[in-house]
């Protein structure tokens, strides 16, 4: 892909519409001067939550910094300029949806889920009415229905069908078809005797632009579901009683905000974060004025029917949020909502089109995108949100997680999974009943890595774009999804391509022993040494050790990075464990003997592992808490060194691939090896990457980033790969594969402090990826129970056999 060129035949297309060529400021000036933060970033995460520009915190600033505002439950001056700014904003936040006042009601709350959970609080449910929602809903929607079903009323989830029927007189008519599921009913409610008398109220709530998908509904369905003309199959009572209509505009306002003073919406919920960043915790609820009087069975309430925002706000508003409001709307108002609507369209168009002409080598298509074959009576359009997943040749699917891990590495922003729209989520992916029980019983939950389950994605890959998004960040995308899943897989990864040259005993290429590594503490710097024991664990004293907080968080670099400036060293003719961080003034040296450890021994689960341990003395846990910044223990795994081979079994320990197989507090295996010259092709490859360009990285990584146990020299670069076992002096070892690699490889400790890039693992992906995994190194395990005392030493020959 040629970026002018692509660019030019994108602006023949849409440069009427990209750009806002009729605003004081285009696209270009607009993200130099009010986005310099993005830098060489492409966010494309908009329907999460959109980016505040520069120039709009400025304006917040000075104004919070020039105006005095008071608390508006009084009658100073500073109090009457709050409650002012309070009115003009939400008669600005009205004037947003078109809704007039003499109408509409601009209630200020926490955010679009309080708005929700307000409706659901005050609407008047009895155990005749029903909340009816469609399928494409967000979880805080769904909320609702615990209110509704706890008075006693009906919750149905529905699906919407376009109805074309022919007309003798006119020709063809559409309509609408609701088709419910199956009808949920609580079987004791916290409701009293009902009046037989009153009037029985429903709900019925949909998004105005769904954020799985981005289809946005017809809200032709507002009048329509009002009017009673939808037509529903069986004997359902859909005319029974007085309908109100729920438009979740929370995601569908920053585009293409619904116009009340067409579609007379009973309540519209938006959150401000999502049209202009910020500011955050502040959202609204737009009731109209007659469906406010029917929520509330309070004479009193009437008398003071002018106040009704205040009577459902809760205390005292957050009123400077609400005045910074002010300059969110200057920024929308100044490009006007069409233009960004076009603007954004553009975009999403573009890419949807260009993901759609993806195609593999052999023909077969690369995304699949959701949403884009659903019926345009029922949906106007669809908005700038794009959902895909990408499938490898084969057919198979390329998991979601993979994709996400790789978009970070390219500085790309991404978002995936279901989006917490769980029923957009499974209509989409064709996830039936027994698909999501099965995904459940399979330990699913949001945000973990099971993206694919029995062949089926679990949920997919969203982009979404903002009123300051570049066609610069759509080629981006692009191109990152053509060089990183189009190409077929050529490189050897294990699993992937056999190891013809290399089978047997290795005898054209000898190998040796480079360096030992041995790390205390998880997480923490290791040591290096000439030669070490080993133990039925590993290394002695490897991973013997880790740091855990005071809510029982085990602690890793991950989230503290800065463990990697601790240092460790074990003294063994001395029986020290002694550490050293830059946060800390005096040494801290902690005997291997059990002295100074307190208390019982427990019983520790980690990643379904059991470990005996125990702790330490109160000033040991609180020089570590100083050394990392926070409040944490050491906690020492007490795996029997000397163990014999008829008690090994009965011993409380960690368990890997080999179930016999004993560890420390280490993630896979009892021991990471690294070929050196595996190393040094990668850095030949970061360094010629880094040639070609502005990137200001350094071009050298040293093994230790990757924290192995041993390193090896000689022979070919990443002949490892096909090591089925080793050994080194009297010991065999035996290879459980390859290491896969994640970020914790792009940090490091220069001077005291932590840095962090993408590099090596952005080039790794490029070459050692294989089915959503990124190797480089191997794991190893020892063949031999230790019986006796047994070292390896640096410059030992390794002896390699792939048989």
């Amino acid at each position: 892909m040629d970026g002018e060129f692509d660019k030019e035949r994108f602006l023949k297309e849409f440069g009427g519409d990209y750009g806002y060529p009729n605003a004081p400021h285009n696209i270009d000036q607009i993200r130099a001067n009010d986005f310099k933060r993005l830098n060489d970033v492409v966010y494309l995460d908009h329907a999460g939550a959109t980016l505040y520009s520069e120039s709009q915190m400025q304006d917040v600033f000075m104004d919070l910094s020039s105006t005095l505002y008071g608390n508006p439950h009084s009658q100073s001056s500073c109090s009457v300029t709050t409650s002012d700014i309070v009115g003009e904003v939400r008669q600005q936040v009205l004037s947003f949806f078109n809704a007039s006042p003499k109408e509409y009601k601009c209630i200020f709350t926490s955010g679009a889920t309080s708005s929700l959970k307000l409706v659901g609080e005050t609407f008047p449910w009895s155990r005749e009415s029903n909340y009816m929602y469609t399928m494409e809903n967000h979880n805080s929607v769904l909320g609702i229905r615990e209110y509704a079903l706890r008075q006693g009323a009906a919750a149905i989830a529905v699906d919407i069908e376009d109805i074309t029927e022919s007309d003798a007189m006119s020709g063809k008519k559409s309509g609408i078809k609701i088709v419910p599921h199956t009808v949920q009913r609580r079987g004791e409610a916290d409701c009293g005797k009902i009046d037989e008398t009153s009037e029985t109220y429903n709900l019925f709530a949909f998004p105005s632009e769904c954020n799985f998908s981005g289809l946005r509904f017809n809200l032709d369905l507002v009048n329509s579901i009002k009017e009673g003309s939808c037509q529903i199959p069986g004997t359902f009572p859909t005319h029974s009683g007085h309908w109100m209509v729920l438009i979740d505009a929370a995601k569908g306002s920053s585009t293409c905000p619904p116009d009340l003073s067409k579609y007379k919406a009973d309540f519209v919920v938006v959150s401000f974060y999502k049209l202009f960043g910020y500011p955050t915790g502040i959202g609204a609820l737009i009731a109209r004025n007659g469906t406010v009087a029917a929520s509330i069975a309070d004479i009193d309430f009437y008398q003071r029917r002018d106040g009704v925002e205040e009577f459902f706000e809760d205390g005292t508003v957050s009123f400077l949020s609400i005045a910074s409001l002010h300059h969110g709307f200057k920024v929308l108002n100044t490009l006007t909502m069409p233009a960004i609507s076009r603007h954004t369209s553009s975009l999403s168009s573009y890419v949807r089109n260009a993901l759609l002409k993806l195609r593999h080598e052999n023909g077969n298509f690369v995304c699949t995108l959701y949403g884009i074959n659903d019926n345009e009576a029922l949906f106007d359009s669809i908005g700038p949100v794009i959902s895909f997943n990408l499938k490898r040749p084969d057919g198979s699917w390329f998991g979601y997680r993979e994709v996400e891990k790789l978009a970070s590495l390219s500085n790309i922003q991404l978002r995936t999974g279901c989006f917490c729209n769980p029923g957009a989520c499974a209509k989409h992916l064709g996830l039936s009943h027994s698909d999501l029980v099965s995904n459940i019983e399979a330990g699913h939950v949001c945000w973990d890595d099971h993206d694919i389950l029995n062949g089926k994605p679990t949920g997919a890959v969203r982009v979404s774009f903002g009123y300051m998004s570049t066609f610069e960040d759509a080629m981006k995308l692009l191109k990152f999804i053509k060089s990183s899943f189009v190409p077929q897989m050529t490189h050897n990864i294990p699993g992937d391509i056999p190891y013809s040259a290399t089978e047997g005993i290795e005898r054209t290429s000898r190998y040796f022993l480079k360096s030992i590594t041995v790390y205390p503490i998880k997480s923490c710097a290791g040591f290096s040494v000439g030669s070490w024991p080993l133990s039925n664990t590993g290394l002695l004293h490897d991973r013997e050790w880790l740091l855990k907080s005071f809510s029982g968080e085990i602690l890793t670099q991950k989230k503290v990075p800065e463990m990697g400036l601790i240092s460790t060293l074990v003294d063994l003719k001395l029986g020290l464990l002694i550490v050293e961080s830059p946060r800390c003034k005096e040494k801290m040296q902690i005997e291997l003997a059990s002295a100074q450890c307190i208390g019982k021994r427990e019983v520790m689960e980690i990643h379904s592992r059991r470990y005996e341990v125990g702790g330490y003395w109160n000033e040991i846990d609180i020089w570590f808490s100083n050394a990392v910044g926070r409040p944490c223990t050491l906690v020492r795994s007490y795996a029997v060194q000397n163990q014999t081979r008829s008690n090994r079994e009965q011993c409380i320990v960690g368990m890997c691939r080999d179930f016999e197989t004993r560890l420390n507090f280490v993630n896979e295996a009892q021991f990471l090896l690294l070929l050196e010259e595996s190393v040094s092709d990668l850095n030949n490859r970061i360094r010629s990457k880094l040639r070609n360009s502005s990137l200001n990285q350094p071009a050298e990584v040293n093994p230790m980033r990757f924290r192995p146990n041993i390193v090896v020299s000689g022979g070919k670069p990443y002949a490892e790969d096909g090591w089925k076992i080793l050994k080194i002096g009297e010991s065999n070892f035996k290879s459980l594969g390859g290491c896969n690699r994640c970020h914790m490889i792009n940090m490091t400790s220069t001077a005291g402090t932590v840095q962090r890039s993408n590099e090596p693992l952005a080039t790794l992906a490029s070459y050692r990826r294989l089915k959503g995994k990124i190797y480089f190194g191997i794991l190893l395990r020892l063949c031999d129970f230790i019986d006796q005392d047994a070292w390896i030493s640096v410059g030992q020959e390794v002896i390699p056999n792939t048989d």
